[in-house]
């Protein structure tokens, strides 16, 4: 048993490895002080459905996901679902309250049912943000997720629910998608509700459009609701 608890203690430093090396501002630790996080990280297992961080709550941790799925939701006044943005394995939320102190601006729930693990703030002002290159990390971070913010607006800006359904598939496809010679396949599993929050129409629009896409040949359906986009799609404007 002992054999059985010490392999799965490895695999598991190793998932939070694999991770740290995607993270901006934590690629930059030296191996002390990744080995010093690792000692400190709090792990979470999450079930479909289940929300993780409400909006307006206080959060004193930054979250990686080290497998499943989140969506970042708003809850506007008439009461409907706007997703903000999807993260899966390898991405992570929750740096904004722990930067700022403030209250989070958004919510966070589960699509999939997962893991993560938990950086406490202490940790993280002790850790992360002594270390010069992880400082210059988060720099860079902030101006990717402002970047994230401009695309958002620009999805909302077009009038057309199509050009904003082709607008966040081509986003989808940029940050998720993987490249073989058919074109980019889009692995999430995505519903097409989630299409709908993210372009904000209605998820008959969604389905008609794909319908469309898929009789002209820009999109395929693939198994376990993965889409394929053509080349002939990002060539497609409107």
């Amino acid at each position: 048993m002992g054999f059985t608890h010490e392999t799965m203690d490895r695999r598991r430093e190793r998932e939070i490895e694999s991770i740290f090396q995607k993270i901006p501002f934590l690629v930059g630790l030296s191996e002390a002080e990744r080995s010093e996080l690792r000692k400190q990280i709090i792990h979470r297992d999450f079930r479909r459905n289940e929300i993780i961080l409400n909006e307006d709550d206080t959060s004193n941790y930054l979250y990686l996901i080290l497998s499943g799925q989140v969506k970042v939701i708003n809850i506007s006044a008439d009461g409907r679902e706007r997703i903000m943005a999807i993260h899966r394995e390898g991405d992570f939320f929750g740096e904004m309250a722990i930067l700022d102190g403030k209250t989070t601006s958004a919510s966070v729930v589960a699509l999939r049912d997962g893991r993560i693990c938990l950086i406490t703030k202490e940790s993280f002002n002790h850790i992360v943000m002594t270390n010069r290159l992880a400082v210059q990390g988060i720099i860079d971070l902030l101006c990717m997720r402002l970047r994230q913010a401009w695309l958002q607006l620009r999805v909302m800006s077009f009038d057309d629910a199509e050009h904003r359904i082709r607008e966040v598939l081509q986003g989808l496809g940029a940050k998720f998608g993987v490249r073989d010679s058919r074109g980019v396949v889009i692995g999430l599993g995505i519903t097409h509700q989630n299409i709908a929050y993210l372009s904000t129409t209605s998820r008959e629009t969604v389905t008609r459009f794909l319908n469309k896409a898929a009789k002209t040949g820009e999109i395929e359906v693939l198994a376990d609701k993965k889409l394929l986009l053509k080349d002939s799609f990002s060539k497609n404007p409107q």
